[in-house]
């Protein structure tokens, strides 16, 4: 019986998972919180992924999504009182997917610059609303008091307050995050999907129901922005109009391509480089926004593919990018 050394991404991903688990043994609060804040932002540019990347949608409207849902939350937090987790959460990644929705049903009779430009028009027009209205505090955004918590029978069963309780919720959303996508990346949906984004003639030649494959892409990438949405608001207790921006939305397809298009969790790999880079620069910089730039622009220049083209994410890319006809046929 032959051994076969595991491979670099197959390792990789070992140590990856042994130090998340291990963080809390070590860690500080500040670690933890920065931590949960690259999962969240890694849920944000993974559900993105599966409009960009599998579907072949540039979407600019993911941070109204992403905005919406923090915005439900901060609706639904009773004063100084903690909304209740089981009620709220459904609600805002409802609402976002509900908008996702909405808004898809408009911007997918578009393509290419088209499409993203429409995406780009809903979600300013968002932004503005919140801007400009007094929703939840208008221009001046609104705070959150307390950290939505699970409360039965009068007992706390979760305290979101405590920075490793954070920190555990967000590892392991990400985790069902992650196994959701690759679980939808090799369905038929999947295969489905990838033969639209590579071939819409041939694949509507075959019946495949173009609207409906890219709709419902749309909305659960939709849902998933809302999701991160929802603990980016708990997290830092308040939520602005910025929140919904099309540069919340930018940053995220900057994750997406460092990490690699094709690949279901390079996302939150660029996630992690991403903010990563932010924080180190904002201690060591003052125009620090500028040397960000051009540290992203050399990545995409030596990288074109993002970090997937080093190969230490093929282990979670999909092993096929286009389906076969006849399993595709059947999505």
């Amino acid at each position: 019986m032959s051994f076969r050394a595991p491979s670099l991404a197959q390792t990789l991903f070992v140590v990856a998972l042994f130090v998340a688990l291990t963080l809390p043994l070590f860690a500080s609060a500040y670690y933890l919180q920065f931590a949960s804040k690259v999962l969240i932002t890694g849920v944000l540019a993974m559900g993105l992924n599966l409009a960009v990347g599998q579907g072949g949608m540039v979407s600019l409207c993911h941070g109204a999504f992403f905005g919406v849902a923090g915005y439900i939350l901060a609706l639904a937090t009773p004063g100084y009182d903690a909304a209740p987790l089981l009620a709220t959460l459904p609600l805002a990644v409802l609402g976002s997917a509900g908008l996702a929705f909405l808004i898809g049903c408009f911007a997918l009779r578009t393509r290419g610059v088209y499409f993203i430009m429409v995406t780009l028009a809903f979600g300013e027009m968002l932004f503005y609303l919140f801007h400009d209205s007094g929703i939840a505090g208008g221009s001046d955004g609104a705070f959150i008091n307390a950290r939505p918590d699970i409360l039965i029978a009068g007992r706390q069963w979760l305290n979101l307050e405590k920075p490793l309780v954070f920190y555990c919720v967000m590892l392991a959303l990400t985790a069902a995050v992650a196994g959701l996508l690759a679980m939808l990346v090799r369905s038929p949906f999947g295969h489905a999907l990838a033969a639209v984004r590579d071939n819409e003639r041939r694949a509507r030649s075959l019946g495949f129901p173009i609207f409906r494959i890219r709709l419902s892409a749309f909305v659960i990438s939709g849902g998933l922005a809302g999701l991160a949405g929802y603990f980016a608001a708990a997290q830092f207790g308040f939520v602005a109009p910025q929140m919904l921006s099309w540069h919340v939305s930018a940053a995220a397809l900057v994750m997406v391509l460092i990490g690699g298009l094709r690949s279901v969790t390079g996302p939150l790999i660029g996630a992690l480089v991403l903010t990563g880079l932010e924080e180190v620069l904002k201690a060591e910089f003052e125009n620090w926004k500028l040397i960000e730039g051009l540290i992203v622009i050399l990545l995409v220049i030596v990288l074109p593919g993002g970090l997937r083209q080093l190969g230490l994410l093929t282990t979670w890319a999909p092993r096929k990018e286009v389906a076969p006809a006849s399993g595709a046929g059947r999505a």
